[in-house]
């Protein structure tokens, strides 16, 4: 152990099975306990305090203990906490449905609550099953996902997902989806930037739709910015050439917008930056300002259309929560929606994304070992590579991400890199001054890694 346990860290460790960790790496960093929160700080119970850099998993806009939402949520608790939303309903989920109508893009009219974003995939997946089945379209078995693609850890999710780190084991479980190389603006097979592409890349796209149109029934894609993947960033020209292939091929577009929705991407959701409305959208994360779980899917009237019948017909969308529209998270995330209409949040992160991105070019670009800055919106990632001229990453085994967060987290500041990439995405509240500390910290920590760990390293093993 690198340190005394706490009462609370040893009682952790007996019987916490923490999320996507190897929970062996805890013996040499045990989880830290934050006792509370504040703005974009959370405090351990030994009252060091954490820049919260990644939103805690992207879900924090408004900061931590917000007073606005914390009161909501009690107003809200002495009213009503839950009931069976089979055959009832109550007008915190009538009035958010009728705002996420209003807010999303248009065609999009009808709303399915969930509880996570995993959750949301799994919804928009059977409904477009569903849907083609009861349109005679039986062939339609099969969905289209990108390479690097992430949309959650249920099985539905884990088979659209690309990532082999999360769903290589459990191949014999998962569908058989159809992969397609997606757009890689950093290392573009076509020799091309952001800046002067037109994404040549929807190629690939195009080929496949072309061979096994007949036996899809949708696409599912992270508009944007594929998340998990390291913050991988493309065009919104993609995506509106992916809708078009859509229409011609009849197949459904899913916009898994539950990491990039809600203001991340510089527009409400990121599909807006496009022009396109998709079939199906699904929402999360930062739905509830990161208060308590809560997810939607929202379709058209043409999809909730195949589903309304008479009973007997069975062609009812079976599907349910037990938390299904959540009075408590229905009303936390009308107050989110509200914060962000009164306080014009989105206007305020144009600026303070301008500010980060300049920051951080003139930080990080003649970085030696960083390959490349890039951001969207309120969403910016350090891509660390082994040889900046060739982009030649450094192997997934050295661990150089997870590395260099420890090393943050000793200076107060919460990074959670993917592999060798890492970014910022930190609550809607932060100052130009906590930007600038955010960024020259994690600076600090990559210059004192590569100049006193890497090479120390390097040096022994040679």
């Amino acid at each position: 152990m690198t340190s005394i346990l706490s009462n609370l860290q040893k009682r952790d460790l007996n019987h916490v099975w923490h999320p996507c960790s190897q929970m062996k790496d805890y013996e040499d960093l045990p989880p830290i306990v934050i006792k509370s929160g504040k703005g974009i700080y959370l405090y351990d119970e030994n009252e060091k305090k954490y820049l919260d850099a990644v939103s805690s998993w992207w879900v924090n806009l408004f900061g931590h203990a917000n007073e606005r939402i914390s009161q909501a949520l009690a107003n809200q608790a002495f009213q009503l906490e839950q009931v069976i939303f089979a055959n009832f309903t109550h007008e915190p989920a009538i009035l958010l449905a009728e705002k996420l109508v209003q807010l999303t893009p248009d065609g999009l009219s009808k709303v399915f609550f969930a509880d996570n974003g995993s959750s949301a995939i799994e919804i928009a997946l059977k409904m477009s099953f569903q849907y083609h089945m009861q349109k005679n379209k039986p062939n339609k078995k099969r969905f289209l996902a990108l390479t690097d693609a992430y949309h959650g850890e249920t099985l539905g999710a884990l088979s659209v997902g690309g990532v082999k780190l999360y769903n290589e084991i459990y191949r014999p479980l998962l569908l058989d989806t159809i992969r397609v190389q997606g757009p890689d603006c950093f290392r573009c097979p076509f020799g091309k930037t952001p800046e002067s592409c037109s994404t040549p890349c929807i190629s690939f796209m195009e080929e496949k739709l072309s061979q096994h149109h007949e036996e899809i029934s949708a696409i599912i894609i992270e508009p944007l910015i594929q998340a998990a993947a390291g913050m991988k960033m493309y065009p919104p020209s993609y995506l509106k050439k992916l809708k078009e292939l859509c229409l011609h091929y009849d197949v459904h577009l899913i916009a898994d917008e539950v990491a990039v929705g809600f203001g991340r991407t510089g527009t409400m959701f990121a599909c807006e930056q496009a022009g396109i409305s998709p079939d199906f959208m699904c929402l999360s994360k930062g739905i509830t300002g990161g208060y308590l779980p809560l997810s939607a899917v929202l379709t058209t009237e043409e999809v909730f259309n195949a589903f309304y019948d008479d009973y007997e017909t069975k062609k009812a969308f079976l599907h349910s929560h037990s938390y299904t529209g959540n009075p408590l998270a229905c009303r936390v995330a009308l107050e989110v929606l509200n914060i962000f209409e009164e306080d014009h949040y989105l206007e305020k992160n144009r600026l303070k994304s301008t500010y980060m991105n300049k920051l951080a070019s003139q930080v990080f670009n003649d970085h030696p070992y960083v390959g490349e800055y890039r951001q969207t919106g309120m969403v910016g990632a350090i891509e660390l590579v082994k040889n900046k001229a060739t982009k030649e990453p450094f192997p997934s085994e050295e661990r150089i991400g997870y590395k260099i967060y420890q090393l943050a987290l000793e200076k107060g500041l919460l990074l959670r890199p993917l592999g060798n990439v890492l970014y910022f995405m930190p609550p809607y509240v932060i100052t130009d001054e906590e930007i600038k500390t955010m960024i020259l910290t994690t600076n600090e920590v990559i210059e004192h890694y590569f100049e006193n760990i890497y090479f120390h390293k390097a040096v022994i093993d040679h």
